[in-house]
């Protein structure tokens, strides 16, 4: 009874601490009807105290459990919490990235349809070189270019086009010639490519606008304004002797970096030079079949193209220091020199005779210093006692043609004009009175007297059978075409078209009237 008597709410909260029996035991030990410990036998206050002991550390078992409970809990929510951030974040980035990979794309679109940085492998170096020598171009009175932007815009074309024009792949779905061969009058096939259409007039361009600007040697008569096989013969009238020598595979021989050297040499930038030569070039390629697709597979380097409106151009302007140094040559020797296309010509006469030997020795270095070489199973010495020819027209007396050609050519007609058209030939060509036609305006240009007989028959012929010619289809502008045409996968489909149309090149025709 000495201790202090609790209070109601002290009783309560003595509960909540330990347990109830404990309050009541304490409550009647301090009463004194309950002795404290030890004073009796299985004292029952013990097992009270324990089991108030092992309440409590239940207790703190239990709110232990509820504090992890919820720490795992908070863990698993802060998990989730963090995955949906990094998920969020993940999509924002994928999002970022898309649209960033869309902007280049578009960038690059952009860029690819206002300038050309990349032409293929091995030939886009000097692509970014846009610094021309306006000086040197004005000089050769050549119109100032300084990157292939400026001339897709000049062509009236668009950077797609001219791209798809100039680009140069190892392996390729599309061909910008058609290929075939025609027989060689001396034997063998000679193989032409013939640009297509677009292509065509985009080296028509280059040949107007550029190549035919630059005068060339006078000793060069070949596809020239105002020249011809006549002009090339006439100088060797008469003469004692006359060396014919040929230049083993012209233009096969021109490669892609002497075309972009001569463009460069006119003062163009190397981004120019580039685009103008890989328009004026081409390898040779085999055409493969494989899974139903065509594949055009390059076999060797660029070279100029047998075949090309720029081909015979850019060979007189490259041959300009070797036709200087012939003539020179020849002159110091008492010879006269001319050259048609890749056949030279020699002659003299009296006592110069004597230096053919000199001159066929020297030649052969001259000619392997500028990058040719000669053929020599086709060099020829004619003398005058016997028929001597140049480019086909013989000069021993006066310009003329082969006597066995005019008889066979004046039999031909006699046989029309006895019996009619039907089963006659002229050489290989179709169309047998555009042949003959065509035959009998040779001879007048060589020969103006028999050539008028000639034509007179022929003319006869004509009315007679009541011949025409026929009438080729005229053809819309295809700069105009391609002008609209905004992507380059758009262009393959119209050339791809455009090729299956193409199949009319005649490949009887005469290769130097293919230009």
């Amino acid at each position: 009874m000495s201790e202090k008597r609790r209070t109601r709410e002290e009783i309560f909260q003595r509960m909540r601490e330990t347990s109830r029996d404990e309050v009541i035991l304490e409550e009647m030990i301090r009463h004194g009807f309950w002795p404290r410990e030890g004073r009796l036998a299985e004292d029952p206050a013990d097992e009270i105290r324990r089991k108030g002991e092992i309440e409590r550390e239940l207790q703190q078992l239990r709110a232990q459990n509820r504090s992890l409970q919820n720490e795992a809990a908070l863990l698993r929510e802060m998990r989730k919490r963090r995955f949906a951030e990094s998920r969020k974040k993940r999509q924002e980035t994928k999002e970022r990235r898309e649209k960033q990979r869309q902007e280049r794309a578009e960038a690059w679109q952009q860029k690819k349809a206002e300038e050309i940085t990349f032409l293929g492998t091995g030939v886009s170096v000097g692509l970014s070189n846009k610094k021309s020598n306006e000086e040197l171009l004005k000089k050769y009175n050549l119109p100032v270019y300084r990157s292939p932007e400026e001339i897709a815009a000049a062509m009236a074309v668009t950077i797609s086009t001219l791209r798809f024009l100039a680009f140069s792949r190892k392996t390729s779905t599309v061909s910008h010639y058609i290929r075939f061969k025609i027989p060689k009058k001396t034997g063998g096939q000679r193989l032409i490519s013939a640009p297509m259409p677009r292509l065509k007039e985009a080296q028509t361009w280059i040949l107007a606008t550029i190549l035919e600007k630059i005068p060339v040697h006078q000793a060069a008569h070949g596809f020239r304004a105002g020249h011809s096989i006549v002009t090339n013969a006439e100088p060797h009238l008469g003469k004692e002797v006359i060396l014919n020598v040929d230049l083993k595979d012209f233009f096969p021989s021109v490669s892609y970096r002497r075309v972009k050297g001569l463009f460069s040499s006119f003062g163009y930038s190397e981004a120019v030079a580039t685009l103008f030569a890989l328009l004026c070039t081409e390898p040779d390629i085999e055409k493969v079949e494989l899974d139903g697709k065509t594949y055009y597979v390059t076999q060797t380097r660029r070279h100029l193209p047998q075949g090309a409106p720029t081909s015979p151009a850019i060979t007189n302007l490259l041959c300009r220091n070797l036709d200087y140094k012939l003539y020179c040559f020849a002159e110091k020797l008492g010879f006269t020199y001319t050259r048609y296309a890749d056949d030279l010509t020699f002659s003299a006469s009296n006592e110069a005779v004597k230096k053919v030997g000199y001159i066929l020795k020297k030649l052969e270095e001259i000619v392997k210093k500028e990058g040719f070489e000669v053929n020599q199973e086709k060099t020829r010495i004619l003398r005058y006692s016997r028929q001597q020819e140049v480019t086909g027209v013989i000069v021993n007396e006066k310009l003329n043609v082969s006597r066995k050609v005019l008889r066979n050519f004046r039999a031909t007609l006699y046989q029309i004009e006895k019996d009619g058209l039907e089963g006659k030939r002229w050489g290989q060509a179709q169309d047998l009175v555009a042949a003959l036609q065509g035959f009998a305006n040779y001879v007048y240009m060589v020969n103006p007297e028999q050539g008028s007989l000639l034509r007179t028959r022929v003319q006869a012929i004509i009315e007679k059978t009541k011949w025409k010619a026929a009438a080729r289809p005229v053809k819309p502008s295809k700069m105009e075409e391609v002008a609209t045409l905004q992507t380059e996968s758009a262009v393959e489909e119209v050339e791809i078209e455009q090729k299956k149309q193409d199949k009319d090149y005649d490949s009887s025709k005469k290769w130097w009237k293919l230009w």
